[in-house]
C-alpha cells in the first residue's frame, strides 16, 4: 500500500506543474466518477473531501493527488489521534486544516495552540485553516492575521486557505488580490469558491468561472483552486440543503446523470 501511495504522490507532484485545479468532493458523492472530469489532460490534479479518509468514488480517483483535511480539531470521522498514521499510510503530499473556524468555531489563539500541538509535526506541505471571505472584524483575513500573530512564529505552514462566495468576478478578484497583498510571502490555495446563489443559476456561474479560471491560472501566487462543488444538484440538495440554499446548485460540476455539467466542462 505504501509503494502505491508514494507512486501516486510522484504523479501528483508532476501533474501539479501542469495544472492547479482540484475537486471539492463530499462523502455523499460515492456514486460519481472522478474520471468524468479527470480526463488526463493535466488540468485537474487534486481532490479533497474534508476528511482524512480517501474520497468515496465510484471508480477511484485515478492519478489525482488526495489532500487530507483535518476539518475540525477532533472529528469522529477524522480523529486527530489518527492524523499522522493516516497521512503516513496514504502518502498525502499536502494537508488542509480547520474548515471556516473564523465563523465562531475556535478563537485565533486556540487555533494557533492546536495547530502547533497537532499539525506542525506532520512532515508534508500544510495549509493554515480555511477562512471565509467575511470582512467583519475577527473573521476572514482578520481572523487569519490574528492566528498568525498568536503563532508567534511557531506555526509551520506553506499556504493560506481561502473560501469565497459573492456577487461577481470583480469582487472575487479583489478578494484574492487583497489576500495576496496581505500575505505576499505565502502561496494561496482556494478550496471553495463560486457565486453565491446567483439569479441566473448555472448560466451566471458559467460566465463567472470563464473569467475566474484564466485569472487563477495566471496568478503565480495561487497554488491550487477548487470550485464548489464536485457534486450533482440532486445529491447536493438531498444531503446539504442549507449549503445548496446558500450557494445554489448552478456551480455543481456534475449533472444528475453523472455527466459533466456546463461548469464542470470548463475545468476539464
Amino acid at each position: 500500500m505504501l509503494s502505491t501511495a508514494f507512486a501516486a504522490l510522484a504523479l501528483f507532484t508532476a501533474a501539479a506543474q501542469a495544472g492547479k485545479r482540484g475537486l471539492t468532493w463530499t462523502y455523499y458523492d460515492s456514486t460519481l466518477d472522478t474520471n468524468v472530469l479527470n480526463n488526463g489532460d493535466g488540468n485537474i490534479v487534486a481532490i479533497y473531501d474534508y476528511e482524512t479518509y480517501a474520497p468515496p468514488c465510484s471508480n477511484g480517483i485515478g492519478n489525482l493527488g488526495f489532500i487530507g483535511m483535518q476539518r475540525c480539531t477532533d472529528c469522529d470521522s477524522s480523529p486527530i489521534a489518527q492524523l499522522a498514521s493516516r497521512q503516513s499510510a496514504q502518502g498525502w503530499a499536502t494537508l488542509f486544516t480547520l474548515n471556516e473556524p473564523d465563523t465562531g468555531m475556535i478563537s485565533p489563539g486556540d487555533a494557533a495552540t492546536w495547530y502547533i500541538n497537532n499539525i506542525n509535526a506532520i512532515p508534508i506541505k500544510k495549509a493554515l485553516p480555511a477562512v471565509t471571505s467575511s470582512a467583519s472584524a475577527g473573521q476572514g483575513l482578520d481572523w487569519l492575521s490574528q492566528m498568525i500573530s498568536a503563532c508567534n512564529g511557531g506555526c509551520s505552514y506553506d499556504y493560506i486557505n481561502l473560501h469565497w462566495y459573492g456577487p461577481d468576478f470583480a469582487t472575487f478578484q479583489s478578494y484574492v488580490e487583497s489576500a495576496n497583498s496581505k500575505f505576499p510571502n505565502t502561496q494561496i490555495v482556494i478550496t471553495e469558491f463560486a457565486l453565491q446563489n446567483p439569479a441566473g443559476g448555472q448560466a451566471d456561474q458559467v460566465n463567472f468561472f470563464k473569467q475566474a479560471i484564466p485569472f487563477l491560472d495566471g496568478a503565480d501566487y495561487v497554488q491550487l483552486y477548487f470550485p464548489f462543488v464536485a457534486s450533482s444538484p440532486s445529491l447536493f440538495q438531498q444531503n446539504d440543503a442549507a449549503g445548496a440554499g446558500y450557494a445554489g446548485t448552478g456551480s455543481c460540476l456534475y449533472n444528475d446523470d453523472g455527466s459533466a455539467s456546463a461548469v464542470g466542462q470548463l475545468f476539464m
